[in-house]
């Protein structure tokens, strides 16, 4: 699969595009759609609500179609848009009121345990880079994923959340330091001495 600001589409077929033509939108849709779902996906952690926003993203693609200028490929663009969604759903005051009641109850993460499982730590057979990002808070995980997949820098990434390039780096730097404690293989500390 390629990288979703390498996507780019023929002239021509934006042009039908944007005149209304099923045929050409469908040709942009199967271009872009498997890297943008990717994208959205990781951003947004659990699967159902990577679906709705994957079908906002892709909505207002659509809808800003004619806007497109064209000066950069169409994945940049649709990267864009994928990652604005996903950003505005994190920051929304719903979503953080959501979190803050997983985390004011009794039951400390209840609502975030469900929406993100926590695995815990890997066994030697089974390292799985999905659980590992899984464990992560959702602002993290995007921080991670904007940073070290997508190629963001850290003032760009505090653009996108509204913050400091502090507030950047110190998500980036808190979650590899869980990533590595979660990678961490359990270590026996029993010494071998013979008697």
């Amino acid at each position: 699969m390629a990288r979703l600001v390498e996507i780019d589409v023929p002239p021509d077929v934006l042009a039908s595009a944007r005149f209304g033509s099923e045929r050409a939108q469908a040709a942009i849709y199967a271009a872009v759609a498997p890297a943008t779902f990717g994208l959205v996906r990781r951003l947004a952690g659990s699967r159902a609500l990577a679906e709705d926003l994957f079908q906002e993203t892709m909505m207002a693609v659509f809808q800003g179609l004619s806007g497109f200028r064209g000066e950069a490929p169409l994945g940049a663009w649709v990267r864009q848009i994928a990652v604005s969604k996903c950003l505005m759903y994190l920051r929304s005051p719903w979503h953080c009121a959501r979190l803050r009641l997983g985390s004011d109850s009794g039951s400390e993460g209840r609502w975030v345990d469900a929406l993100f499982p926590v695995t815990p730590g890997p066994r030697a057979e089974c390292l799985d880079v999905e659980r590992a990002l899984a464990s992560l808070a959702p602002t993290a995980r995007a921080v991670v994923w904007l940073f070290e997949v997508e190629g963001y820098s850290h003032e760009e990434i505090a653009q996108s959340f509204g913050r400091s390039v502090s507030f950047s780096k110190s998500q980036l730097a808190r979650a590899h330091t869980k990533l590595r404690e979660w990678f961490e293989l359990p270590v026996d500390r029993q010494t071998c001495t013979t008697p």
